[in-house]
């Protein structure tokens, strides 16, 4: 039977000359043949061929076994019993075409439509949905317009087709164009203006005829809802004269959305059914608005609850921070899918318990792109930037999907940890991946390059970024100010005004800080006196900030204090810290003291505090105070920070501290840097021993200074990074005065860029100069 069949289908082929069907043999050898699956049985006995039937029945039975194999993803089955068919009838043909469609096989659907010796509408039907489906418009409306006979099914299908994808205006042409409609063309050209936001062309489709059903009533109104144009919903709803369950459940949510949960729960009290989507619409209601008692209580009450609605509840506990109640109801939920272990993900991250996040994320069953997303934002923002990309790095390993979020999360661990050649790499992933494209990207990529002393490329970026926001600009502007580039910035913030921009808080802390960096006095002044009046911006604690640090750095010590009294909020801990930090600059003991007081009763375990102040005692010469100070400190187990700095090479970062004597290659190393200070004492410098804040003789203060962590790492970077690439050093407080003298001379005599960043801004050393131009 089977090689008549397979004859007769070469015959059918060759008579309407088309090829035979080569490329849809099945890949079956005789051992396989043998070997069918036991739920296969009674389709095999059905597939012999029953005397007692006539042709026609026994056709349709042949039929119905490629339906049942297509329905159950077993093609080469469906196709070898299609082989063995005595003939075929275009029920045959069209069972197989739809079967491949709905198994993914669009390409040996079209050959199969193509060898048809005849097509029936079915057919073409059949067809144009399956491009439909594979979003290929185009052809659709290709094949759709060579019919030759058209029903209201295969104009719903063209029409819904561009509804799903969007394309309102051309779904409202083949509206237009259609003979005759019915229920499903009305709803679906509404759910398209609905579905596009498109709500006043909806409204007048919808009066523009009567009789619609409830679904299409409903439809609307979840448009209003959608819309947040709450009082129109309420409105049309009050207008209905049948409602079902989901017009009930849509007003409901769309007042608990709306922050109006009081009469949400009015409506909710009042609807006359409720099924589970009703009682978890109440639930969600609370839990948004940070009601999380009244919907703990509510949902207690459910009749049935699903996983949304368990979700919804612990989404309420994690919200709230309130994570033991969250793992109580986590570990007695009796279903569980991929949005609850991210959920509790999440919660863990964001509350800092990285490693409880951790332990629930390795205990997952299934992952999904959000769940590497959190437990790396959850790394990136607890600190841990080494173990956030180290678990990029396994989800790639492990075929995780990347997704925006992912990436998002670790341009901005690489920002953190300064890692530029991963940065880089990163870049060129989404670019190949097509994710440049796009604000939330781009300014991550911006971020990245800012904070890892690539302004250049940064600036590059941004010029090529189609949609820049508020943020882009922003972020812009604000590396120009910490690279030093303070012209730059202010150049930038007058183009983003051009650009119809309107600056806000964050846009007025980077162009003052853009100032304070570059010494702008006057230009700071100015601005921070217009914002209000020109922008509409309210000076805040970070704006004061800059003042008082744009004006102590420029030694207008006194000035920066009045402001600081005048200000119309208790200046905080960091406001006095720049107060202080200015005073130390500039040798105002009595200012220093005063601000210090202020530090150590807000703050009194600030190290940092306690280090300026010591340090301004020792360049005075205060030995005396330098002691009390510190013991002080080890009274209150105050500890100071310890200093150090890192280098990235080839993807691997190496750590100095002061006097390293731990790093592989140190031998190597303070032998290129014995050489190194030899060349550069003949070039002129001189150590200015006036930083070390001990009292020791000056021989050994000059030896303290010379093995300063930045000056191991830059060291340790001319030796290693190729010649022509830039040096790029961090170091986790601000460069010393001396230090910052002596890669000023490092960089000349060696001819290097050399990038610097301190806790502060960065310093771009080249030629023999900085580009903070000695001002920092």
């Amino acid at each position: 039977m089977r090689c008549a069949g397979t004859k007769r289908l070469e015959e059918l082929c060759a008579q309407n000359q088309h090829s035979s069907f080569n490329g849809l043999k099945p890949r079956f050898n005789a051992k396989k043949e043998a070997t069918f699956h036991s739920s296969a049985k009674t389709t095999q006995t059905q597939l012999q061929k029953p005397q007692s039937k006539s042709g026609d029945e026994d056709i349709k039975q042949w039929n119905v076994a490629i339906s049942s194999y297509m329905r159950n993803g077993r093609c080469n089955e469906a196709l070898r019993v299609f082989e063995r068919m005595p003939r075929w009838s275009s029920v045959s043909y069209n069972a197989m075409i739809s079967g491949y469609l709905r198994n993914g096989e669009f390409e040996t659907a079209r050959k199969m439509f193509d060898e048809m010796p005849e097509r029936d509408l079915v057919s073409w039907n059949v067809m144009i949905k399956g491009y439909v489906r594979n979003r290929s418009l185009g052809k659709a409306r290709e094949l759709f317009e060579r019919m030759s006979e058209r029903d209201v099914c295969s104009w719903n299908t063209m029409l819904s087709g561009y509804a799903q994808n969007g394309c309102v205006d051309e779904a409202r042409r083949v509206f237009d164009r259609m003979p005759e409609r019915n229920e499903v063309s009305w709803n679906a050209l509404l759910s398209a203006y609905v579905q596009n936001g498109r709500m006043e062309e909806a409204c007048a489709l919808f009066e523009s005829r009567e009789n619609w059903a409830l679904v299409s009533w409903n439809c609307l109104l979840g448009g209003f809802v959608k819309k947040k144009k709450i009082v129109e919903a309420r409105k049309f709803f009050d207008g209905m004269s049948v409602r079902d369950v989901v017009s009930w459940n849509t007003i409901i949510t769309g007042y608990a959305q709306s922050g109006k949960i009081d009469e949400a729960r009015k409506l909710f009290d009042k609807s006359p059914v409720k099924d589970v989507f009703t009682w978890t619409a109440m639930v969600s209601g609370y839990v948004q608005n940070k009601m999380v008692e009244e919907a703990r209580e509510l949902f207690d009450k459910m009749p049935e609850r699903n996983e949304v609605s368990w979700n919804a509840m612990l989404a309420g506990y994690v919200q709230g921070e309130r994570m033991e109640m969250a793992k109580e109801l986590f570990d007695v939920m009796p279903f569980r899918n991929v949005s609850t272990w991210n959920t509790m993900i999440t919660g863990y991250a964001e509350c800092g318990d990285v490693s409880e996040a951790k332990s629930l994320f390795d205990k997952m069953p299934k992952r999904d792109p959000v769940s590497w997303a959190a437990m790396i934002a959850g790394y990136s923002q607890s600190g841990h930037g080494h173990e956030a990309l180290r678990l990029f790095v396994q989800m790639e390993r492990e075929g995780g999907r990347l997704n925006r979020s992912s990436f998002s999360s670790a341009l901005s661990t690489c920002a953190d940890v300064v890692a530029l050649e991963l940065g880089k790499q990163l870049h060129g992933r989404l670019v190949k991946g097509g994710y440049e494209s796009g604000c939330f990207v781009g300014n991550a990529l911006l971020l990245m390059y800012c904070k890892c002393g690539s302004i250049g490329d940064a600036s590059d970026l941004f010029e090529e970024m189609t949609g820049r926001d508020i943020v882009s600009w922003n972020t812009m502007i604000s590396g120009y100010s910490r690279h030093g580039f303070g012209e730059e910035a202010l150049r930038l913030f007058e183009s983003m005004k051009r650009e119809g921009l309107k600056p806000d808080d964050a846009t007025m802390v980077a162009v003052l800080s853009a100032c304070s960096h570059t010494g702008l006095v006057d230009k700071g002044r100015e601005h921070f006196y217009t914002m209000t009046q020109e922008y509409g911006v309210t000076p805040n604690s970070q704006h004061y900030a800059c003042m008082v640090d744009l004006l102590g750095r420029a030694g207008l010590l006194k000035e920066a204090h009045s402001l600081m009294k005048a200000m119309p909020f208790e200046p905080d801990g960091a406001i006095w810290g720049t107060l202080l930090g200015a005073s130390r600059v500039h040798g105002n003991t009595e200012l220093a003291e005063i601000a210090a007081d202020k530090i150590f009763a807000m703050e009194p375990e600030n190290s940092g505090m306690y280090v300026l102040l010591s340090n301004l005692y020792a360049s005075l010469g205060r030995w005396g105070d330098v002691s009390k100070l510190r013991v002080r400190m080890r009274d209150k187990g105050v500890k100071k920070v310890t200093g150090y700095s890192w280098i990235e090479i080839q993807n691997k970062t190496h750590t100095f501290s002061v006097g390293d004597e731990f790093h592989a290659e140190k031998d190597e190393i303070y032998a290129f840097m014995e050489d190194l200070d030899l060349r550069m004492k003949k070039a002129g410098y001189v150590s200015k021993t006036s930083v070390v804040l001990h009292d020791v003789e000056e021989e050994e203060k000059e030896r303290m200074v010379r093995y300063h962590s930045e000056r191991l790492a830059v060291a340790y970077g001319i030796m290693r990074v190729p010649q022509g690439k830039p040096i790029r050093v961090i170091k986790n407080l601000r460069v010393c005065e001396d230090c910052h003298s002596a890669i000023k001379c490092m960089a000349k005599i060696t001819g290097r860029v050399i990038i610097l960043r301190d806790n502060n801004r960065f310093h771009h050393f080249k030629d023999g100069s900085c580009s903070c131009g000695d001002y920092w």
